[in-house]
């Protein structure tokens, strides 16, 4: 490993799930990846912009952006794993392409991003917040975003007291053996899944919620579990608290999807002023 990326926090390895997700990965997936990107961003398409995913993990979203046109495709990733992923799907369905570029790099080193140009789109789900300095991160990523550009980010949602619960449980998830990790994973998914399931049972639309989960990521909902228990380091804010950051950057809000109070993550989408 480039020791600039050595750490020896107690971090979880994303781009292991990451792989055994593509394993999954369809043609329905990547097109529901393609929806979110053109409903969120109110497009139709990418032609003549370019596009930053930073933390690109499987690189499902760096092929939809290739996938609409975009002029310019950034990836980068920290964990090596996930860049392993990226290049996986370039090889597959872009091998050819000199418009996607695939980069293992971290939101924190500064010296990497002032190496970056700016983009009209920069796109980051569910990455600041297990950099390990949030806010930190944020910052630096809205400086590469072009005058006029997107900022697309998702953000966990402050829960208070349960969020300092669950970081304490992915911390301790992270310090175990891998071959003893998979009780947290299984009360894990019989916590989320088991009232849904019954619920959607209920209506007489047995597993509805989870056929159709994950349509507008396209996470599974089994890797997203894994995801969810493993994901430290963990960081959460408040709309209003990323509003107030971002909004003293020159950013305004564009559209914003909260869960209501409840676990996992708000999404937003600013416009650089």
């Amino acid at each position: 490993m480039d020791s600039k990326y050595e750490t020896t926090e107690s971090r979880f390895e994303f781009g292991e799930n990451w792989q055994r997700f593509l394993s999954v990965l369809d043609d329905e997936k990547i097109r529901e990846a393609e929806k979110s990107l053109k409903d969120s961003l109110k497009i139709s398409s990418l032609k003549g912009r370019s596009f930053l995913d930073a933390g690109s993990g499987s690189g499902l979203f760096s092929l939809a952006a290739c996938r609409l046109g975009a002029d310019k495709v950034f990836s980068f990733d920290y964990d090596p794993k996930s860049v392993a992923c990226t290049l996986e799907l370039k090889k597959k369905y872009f091998p050819d392409s000199d418009n996607w570029i695939v980069e293992r790099g971290s939101i924190l080193d500064e010296q990497y991003l002032q190496g970056l140009p700016s983009f009209d789109v920069v796109y980051s789900w569910g990455v600041l917040h297990h950099t390990g300095a949030m806010w930190q991160a944020m910052d630096k990523l809205a400086e590469k975003v072009e005058d006029g550009g997107y900022l697309y980010i998702s953000i966990y949602n402050d829960q208070g007291r349960a969020s300092k619960i669950w970081t304490g449980v992915k911390w301790f998830y992270n310090k175990l053996p891998e071959l003893m990790r998979w009780p947290l994973q299984i009360a894990c998914l019989i916590w989320f899944w088991v009232p849904q399931s019954f619920y959607d049972l209920l209506r007489g639309q047995p597993f509805k919620s989870w056929r159709e989960y994950g349509k507008n990521r396209g996470m599974s909902p089994w890797h997203d579990v894994v995801d969810w228990v493993g994901g430290y380091p963990f960081e959460v804010a408040r709309p209003e608290q990323v509003f107030e950051f971002l909004g003293q950057r020159g950013f305004a809000l564009e559209k914003l999807v909260t869960k209501a109070g409840g676990h996992g993550c708000n999404q937003f989408v600013f416009l650089k002023q």
